[in-house]
């Protein structure tokens, strides 16, 4: 199944040097356009740990293992016309080219999740990667919980602090 993620998961793994492990878990993950969009943003307001993101994207770079994709159909277009109003294009995207391409969409905005939810899309988070991460033996449920808590330190709202009681330990 094909993965698109928003800006806040590529963000939280991005802050911590652990872009990376978004490629372990997944081989690649496509990203909108408006997605992309968000994070030359945030790069041109300092969020300086999107500096080297370009020598990720394919087709930036041939190598790259996140893809870039666009909404290429009237039903997506449409779809993404229709989205509330209090989402951002590139959460509004992604819902649609998920719903539409039948993808799981990576995200932490709960807005974003309620929609997913409503359209029947299969969602995941950055907490969802961190206990896959730890599952599929990429790293101990003591790293997985040390990234998390450089990323709360970073800014990102958890709902949990600690993932041992999802970890089933």
């Amino acid at each position: 199944m094909s993965i698109i993620a928003n800006t806040t998961v590529i963000s939280n793994f991005a802050c911590i040097g652990q872009s990376d492990l978004l490629r372990q878990l997944h081989k690649e993950i496509y990203i909108s356009a408006e997605v992309y969009e968000e994070i030359q943003k945030g790069l041109s307001e300092g969020y300086f740990f999107y500096t080297s993101i370009n020598e990720q994207i394919y087709p930036f770079c041939d190598s790259g293992w996140i893809k870039l994709t666009t909404l290429y159909d009237d039903n997506e277009l449409r779809l993404f016309g229709k989205m509330p109003s209090r989402l951002h294009k590139g959460e509004s995207s992604c819902l649609s080219i998920a719903y539409h391409r039948k993808w799981l969409f990576l995200t932490d905005d709960r807005d974003a999740r309620i929609q997913a939810e409503r359209l029947g899309i299969r969602f995941s988070g950055t907490i969802g990667c961190l206990i896959l991460a730890t599952e599929h033996h990429i790293c101990t449920s003591e790293q997985a919980n040390k990234w998390l808590y450089q990323m709360i330190q970073k800014g990102y709202h958890s709902p949990v602090n600690e993932l041992a009681l999802l970890l089933n330990l």
